[in-house]
């Protein structure tokens, strides 16, 4: 690579070489952990407990619920609230129908994937 570099109102032309270099990566970032070896990243896989139930997408606490057992709800209506990072996300319903169950309450710690509520 050519460079022009000017030092007291004098110009020179420089040659210069660039090395390619190898950028070091990161491993697993524990925090707290008390493990003296490498941690290896995992995937984790919640199944619902049933077919109709509507799903946490994200790990969080339950801020509100804003519906009954047994209540007529219509497809988007909000079932209820996760609070995540000072962020509330509302939980929608996939589609119309009732409520069969409410199988969490006010103050729930949920991870991503369990069951909030279920339809019929």
């Amino acid at each position: 690579m050519k460079l022009k570099v000017t030092v007291n109102g004098v110009a020179y032309d420089i040659d210069v070489e660039v090395e390619e270099q190898e950028t070091p990566s990161l491993g697993a970032i524990v925090i707290g952990g008390s493990s003296h070896g490498p941690v290896a990243p995992t995937t984790a896989s919640v199944q619902a407990s049933s077919a109709n139930a509507v799903v946490a997408p994200l790990a969080g606490t339950v801020a509100r619920v804003l519906v009954e057992e047994g209540q007529e709800i219509e497809a988007g209506e909000v079932l209820c609230v996760l609070e995540a990072m000072k962020m509330e996300t509302e939980i929608t319903a996939p589609k119309a129908g009732i409520v069969a169950r409410i199988l969490v309450e006010k103050g729930t710690a949920v991870q991503a994937g369990v069951a909030l509520v279920e339809l019929d």
